[in-house]
């Protein structure tokens, strides 16, 4: 008979509290939590208070504790709290994608060095089961790409403006309402969000540890009455997108709204639901679809985290032994509609190839193909909106400057 676990949790806020009742509810998983870590008090829970402490060593130095479950807002803090877990011998599940993409690297060799895992399925897209079926379904596939809609509080908003024709104010409004965005909401519709989460996908898609500093996130909140105009006359939808493939020797990934046609397998996905698209030379194209923000969706990959524990399971980073010299790069051209307004420095030469452009009421608008790193720069100019265009390819540099090499 398995022993049942038991559970030392640091945080009770929505996924903590979404962890508590799905626990309670399934019939299926032995364990149980001890003790609740908490930072504030004298705060009103629906449990009772003999569960709570606010002493981080109560749950650290607890013998009987097997699994610590770290579910904070605080990056750096839950850090500590993983690192210290696998000094004192305890497994660690969390769902913090910061925390994760920041120090995943440290994170894979603090494993090998306590030898606990670390556990983290509801890191990445709520719901969907994708960093096991990466691990374990995908191990000896040859992937060529991962993409799809990775934050359900900007796929919220979307849906919200294109269906109810909410204007971005409010549908972020009724976002935060439900519970789907922060009270700061720039994580998400800036495109930090999923690029964490995308950090984390790509490790255990194509085996490279990248930092999150290098990958280029360009957000919703800059999408203008214009964009959405164009939008709904050519009958696209707009999503925030993050991908990532491999070309070569070399890895390519970033997060940027794009126009989405209804063919796409991403038009249907609405409201707060993420979608995992994963592109392998054998199984070719699968997608996966999820709720990927709320309280029992992530709740539920937490769960999913502690049953695996209860059989020695740990990620095994399969992909890391056959990356043979992948590198991660931003060397690449795509296809782009940027809007600005007028007086700002973007013209013409600087596209590689412009398509279309033209002017109205103080704002232009060009289309043409362009350099990552040219839009990373433009995304940082106050006024300048991005949008991916609904065909875009993606042409790594090396290519065009091997093509232009061999006319030579």
């Amino acid at each position: 008979m398995k022993k049942k676990l038991k559970l030392g949790v640091f945080g009770f806020g929505c996924v903590g509290q979404g962890l508590y009742h799905v626990l309670h509810e399934t019939q299926g998983i032995k364990a149980e939590i001890k003790k609740v870590c908490v930072k504030t008090k004298n705060k009103a829970r629906p449990v009772p208070d003999s569960f709570f402490t606010f002493d981080k060593n109560e749950i650290l130095n607890d013998l009987d504790i097997d699994i610590v479950v770290e579910l904070i807002d605080d990056a750096n803090a839950a850090f500590e709290i993983l690192k210290a877990s696998l000094e004192k011998g305890k497994a660690v599940v969390t769902a913090n994608k910061k925390m994760l993409a920041e120090h995943l690297e440290e994170i894979f060799n603090l494993q090998k060095k306590h030898g606990k895992p670390v556990l983290y399925e509801g890191s990445v897209c709520g719901s969907i089961p994708i960093i096991r079926n990466l691990e374990e379904y995908y191990d000896n596939d040859l992937i060529q790409s991962i993409e799809g809609i990775f934050n359900g509080s900007t796929n919220f908003i979307l849906t919200k403006v294109f269906e109810e024709n909410k204007n971005y104010t409010e549908a972020l409004k009724q976002a935060q309402e439900l519970g789907f965005a922060e009270s700061d909401p720039s994580l998400d519709v800036k495109g930090y969000d999923p690029k964490f989460k995308l950090v984390i996908a790509i490790a255990h898609t194509f085996g490279v540890f990248v930092k999150p500093e290098d990958v280029i996130n360009i957000g919703i909140d800059r999408i203008s009455d214009l964009d959405l105009k164009f939008a709904r006359e050519n009958g696209y939808n707009i999503k925030l997108v993050a991908r990532a493939f491999k070309s070569g020797d070399k890895i390519f990934g970033f997060v940027a709204p794009q126009f989405i046609d209804p063919t796409n397998a991403l038009a249907s996905v609405r409201n707060e639901y993420n979608a995992v698209q994963v592109q392998g030379a054998f199984a070719e194209k699968q997608v996966f679809i999820g709720k990927g923000a709320g309280s029992y969706p992530t709740g539920s990959a937490v769960l999913s985290d502690i049953s695996a524990l209860t059989y020695q399971y740990s990620y095994e980073y399969k992909k890391l032994e056959q990356a043979h010299g992948l590198t991660f790069s931003n060397e690449l051209i795509t296809e782009a509609f940027v809007s600005f307004d007028e007086g700002t420095p973007i013209t013409g030469n600087d596209f590689e190839e412009l398509q279309s452009g033209y002017a109205s009421q103080g704002k232009q608008y060009m289309v043409g193909k362009v350099t990552l790193e040219k839009l990373l720069h433009w995304s940082k100019i106050e006024g300048v909106g991005i949008i991916l265009a609904p065909k875009a390819a993606f042409i790594p540099l090396s290519n065009i400057q091997t093509r232009s090499l061999s006319v030579a």
